[in-house]
């Protein structure tokens, strides 16, 4: 049996002296608390408060977000990765303003129906802005219960009993200090590796530690080996001094982005005879592969990839949106304009030296 009055006790008398100093934290704003949730999925907190800030000076409001032109959303997203964040924020946003009134809902199940949100951001977004005694459950929390209740299997095995406790736990009638309070204690003490246990809130009541096994718990599940793709990528140049680029379609990882064309090298297959083969049934034209730009390695949440950059010349046909949205000619630059993948921006950089 858990001991709820001490656990809040204790956890909220640590945050008042330890907790972190974050700039949403000093709002109440749901727009900014649910832009800053948002953010935070995948992506360290000294990352995101530079493009916290900048989001916020760019998109001041519900309303200013929904009606901005998707490309200007991406180009302020751009170097956060996992992109289809921004889209999401986008298209709620335009949701909000058309089904709402431009006015952030408080209600949990609406709140639901917004794209990009699950129950752990809701709750988060809920709780900070409106006070609501609304459970969450991101992977510090996992982290915290898990070892709490010395979890003998991983935690996503085991999902519903850590929202039974979340919830169990929770101060109802201090939620929005609660969960910042439970989020710090997984971020600064409670860490995957070498946890602060002798500065815990919570060590006397932590079965992990009175176990010993601070260390094993979490368990995890054992992961495959990443697949690795190589991918032949096109520097396109026409006379007029162009280069070609093109837009990804809306769905995907890396949906709506810009880029510059290529496509997976096949099984035996020569690199110079992959660009131009991906070239000739994504565009329809031909082109002659000139001198390697740029090996690049990047890796993605589910696999990696090793970028072969080509300066390419075009020779016939005109280009054509076969396996993309929009195809451009645009100068060295007008590359600025444009979002890219951050590993396109390394590209970009190789070719101003060139030059």
């Amino acid at each position: 049996m858990l001991p709820i009055a001490a656990l809040r006790r204790s956890l909220l008398s640590w945050y008042a002296q330890s907790g972190r100093d974050l700039p949403w934290r000093h709002t109440h704003d749901p727009y900014a608390i649910w832009v800053s949730e948002i953010m935070l999925q995948q992506t360290q907190v000294q990352t995101v408060i530079p493009y916290y800030h900048r989001w916020l000076e760019h998109f001041p409001t519900i309303p200013d977000l929904a009606q901005a032109d998707q490309q200007a959303v991406l180009k302020c997203w751009q170097g956060l990765g996992y992109y289809a964040r921004a889209r999401n924020l986008h298209r709620a946003a335009q949701q909000i303003v058309q089904r709402h009134n431009g006015i952030f809902p408080t209600e949990m199940e609406v709140v639901l129906t917004l794209p990009g949100i699950g129950r752990t951001t809701a709750g988060g977004i809920l709780s900070a802005a409106f006070n609501q005694p609304t459970p969450i459950l991101d992977g510090n929390v996992k982290r915290v219960l898990a070892r709490l209740l010395a979890l003998e299997v991983p935690p996503k095995q085991a999902l519903a009993q850590l929202w039974q406790v979340s919830e169990q736990v929770l101060d109802r009638q201090q939620p929005r200090q609660f969960n910042q309070a439970l989020m710090d204690l997984g971020a600064t003490l409670c860490t995957r590796h070498q946890p602060d246990c002798h500065h815990c809130p919570w060590q006397i009541h932590c079965g992990a530690y009175n176990q010993g096994k601070q260390a094993e718990i979490p368990m995890t599940e054992p992961r495959s080996p990443l697949p690795h793709k190589h991918i032949g990528v096109a520097v396109i140049w026409n006379d007029q001094g162009q280069i070609l680029i093109d837009r990804r379609p809306q769905d995907g990882l890396l949906g709506g982005l810009w880029e510059f064309p290529g496509g997976k090298q096949e099984p035996e297959e020569m690199i110079t005879a992959c660009i131009e083969r991906e070239i000739q049934e994504e565009l329809g034209i031909t082109i002659r592969v000139g001198e390697p730009l740029i090996v690049l390695e990047h890796a993605y949440t589910h696999y990696r990839v090793t970028l072969h950059v080509y300066q390419c010349q075009h020779l016939s046909g005109e280009p054509q949106a076969i396996g993309c949205d929009e195809v451009r000619w645009v100068t060295l630059a007008e590359l600025d304009d444009y979002a890219f993948p951050k590993a396109n921006e390394k590209i970009i950089a190789a070719l101003r030296q060139t030059q």
